[in-house]
């Protein structure tokens, strides 16, 4: 049994690491250029300690917890014995610890005595990484070399001078050089203030002191955590869901994952899973595990400290070669699709594990849309990008709730961007963004509905690139509840619009536009045994339709839409 030395200490230490997180959040936030950060907040920031550990994070992405440590490693190995005060680390090659090429990972070490005690990340998804798609995140490259820039382990930094090298590079790589640099810049001033706010706690407690208390809280996680885990039951559970295609064949990607627990320790392991495909939407391993590490917290819930110390009870394993687990030079600058549908998976097998602890699949079509162009009545002409990945629907249904509209998935915890900021920034007009009824999973508690948003683009020769998917398997139900809708995709050009597949690349001139309908959500329990109040309040919301209140859930409505016919609804139950 641990004895923590101070709890309360402890827990002071562990709430200013978590501050000093968040206030290089805060700083990232307040000195980006780039929509993508600046208002879908696709960063995270964090703490780690000395032996590069991490020990705090920003009320950011669940999904990047895990992505710190690899990271961090590659870039120690690489200036093993030459790390100095002031030195900035810089990587976003994910077959070196990174994710996909357009994070870029920053770290900054703290020096005290003339030894580091920590180290800080400020991680961040930049607009435009360079390659042969504007926003680099096209998912049919073949291979990581069409991705864009690949930043091995570096120093953007070296005793506090700039990289002018590696300043330049970047800048002739990019579309859009002063939002890329300026995001970039806006790390570094995030991890300035991390350093800052860190020495404070080693003023206060002493290098030492401090280091010993951290690891103290590291091993109180993996306690908390272990004994969590104790109490679920006993056994092996699998699960299996599918991606569509990889965008260049149609043949359906499957994953699996089987959970074992035994103890306080679970086995997490992915045979079974498709071989690495040849499109961009599959993640490195490193990505993979960080999968796992975030649907573990957000089942075991509660008040735990998100640290690396609720890494160590799990192993998590994968063949090499595997969508899960790809070799190089596979491409995975679409990762995020495969990233969402391993989260699904994990989440139906541990519902398997605990029934009434688990929601239905979220609503996630995984919908990455980007468009770029030149605004050619600029001399030169003047280039532009808008990334938008961060749309996601609904919560599915749970044991005790409704799930959510217009809601992320659970591991994101990202935003979207707002119509107005968009058409402001970008050659772009939104003309639809809403909620579409009867796309919800139905159940006994539904799953939330799906969004609609039409994009009208202004310039002519301006390339969209869409990955999404859920068109051949929609998010599931759970315990007798239903899937929701499908994805629905159209494109029209000239006047001519045709449905499109799930993944793609098209030129559009001005006036032409997209439409993506994502899907809802799953739903969770019977829907006959829905509240009919429920369904009543949904159809006065226009959310579901006397139709479908009467076909799905078996509940009549007055001809005034305003109440129930009881009479009926109890005859449509009984049989």
């Amino acid at each position: 049994m641990l004895k923590v030395t101070d709890p309360i200490k402890m827990e002071i230490i562990k709430n200013n690491l978590e501050s000093i997180a968040d206030g290089m959040a805060l700083t990232v936030v307040r000195t980006s250029r780039s929509s993508v950060v600046r208002t879908s907040l696709d960063f995270s920031t964090g703490v780690l300690n000395c032996d590069g550990e991490l020990v705090g994070q920003g009320a950011c992405t669940p999904i990047h917890l895990g992505g710190m440590m690899p990271a961090l490693k590659a870039c120690l190995e690489r200036y093993e014995g030459r790390i100095y005060p002031e030195d900035i680390l810089a990587s976003n090659d994910p077959y070196e610890g990174a994710s996909h090429l357009p994070d870029i990972f920053l770290f900054k070490p703290v020096f005290e005595g003339g030894h580091i005690t920590a180290y800080l990340c400020s991680m961040a998804h930049q607009t435009d990484i360079g390659g042969r798609v504007a926003g680099g995140n096209a998912c049919d490259s073949s291979e990581i070399y069409q991705e864009g820039l690949r930043i091995p382990p570096l120093k953007l930094y070296e005793k506090g001078e700039p990289n002018e090298t590696l300043f330049r590079i970047i800048e002739k790589a990019v579309r859009v050089p002063d939002i890329v640099l300026g995001d970039i810049r806006g790390q570094v001033a995030s991890l300035h203030f991390g350093e800052q706010e860190y020495r404070k706690l080693i003023a206060r407690y002493g290098a030492e002191e401090l280091e010993t208390t951290i690891n103290e809280l590291l091993d109180y996680t993996e306690m908390a955590i272990r004994k969590a885990i104790s109490e679920w039951p006993e056994g092996t559970w699998s699960f299996t869901d599918y991606i569509d295609d990889d965008g260049f064949t149609d043949d359906q990607i499957s994953i699996v994952t089987t959970i074992t627990k035994k103890g306080d320790h679970l086995w997490v392991d992915f045979t079974g899973t498709s071989p690495q495909c040849k499109g961009s939407i599959q993640p490195v391993f490193a990505t993979t595990k960080a999968m796992v590490y975030a649907v573990m917290r957000s089942v075991i819930g509660g008040d735990i400290p998100n640290t690396a110390g609720y890494f160590r009870p799990v192993t998590i394993t994968s063949p090499e070669g595997t969508f899960t687990n790809p070799l190089p030079p596979a491409p995975v600058a679409a990762r995020a699709l495969g990233c969402r549908r391993i989260t699904h998976v994990l989440y139906g097998a541990f519902a398997q594990m605990l029934p009434d602890k688990v929601f239905a699949c979220p609503g996630g079509a995984e919908v990455g849309v980007g468009a770029g162009g030149y605004d050619k009545s600029k001399t030169p002409w003047k280039p532009w990008v808008q990334l938008e990945f961060h749309n996601e629907t609904a919560r599915g249904g749970s044991p005790t709730l409704d799930g959510l509209d217009a809601q992320g998935t659970n591991v994101s915890n990202l935003a979207n961007i707002p119509s107005e900021t968009m058409e402001i920034e970008q050659p772009i007009r939104i003309e639809e963004y809403g909620m579409v009824p009867n796309s919800e999973g139905a159940g006994l508690h539904r799953g939330g509905l799906a969004m609609v948003r039409k994009y009208t683009y202004l310039l002519d020769d301006t390339v969209i690139q869409l990955r999404s998917d859920r068109q051949k398997s929609s998010p599931y139900g759970l315990n007798g509840g239903s899937s929701s809708q499908s994805t629905k995709i159209s494109v029209s050009k000239q006047g001519q619009v045709k449905k499109m597949p799930t993944k793609f690349l098209e030129t559009v001139n001005a006036g032409d536009w997209l439409k993506i309908e994502w899907p809802g959500a799953g739903g969770w329990g019977d829907p006959k045994q829905r509240d009919p109040e429920l369904v009543l309040w949904d159809v006065i919301e226009e959310k579901v339709s006397i139709e479908r209140a009467k076909d799905v859930y078996a509940v009549a409505i007055m001809p005034d839409n305003r109440s129930i016919d009881w009479r009926g609804t109890e005859k449509l139950r009984s049989k």
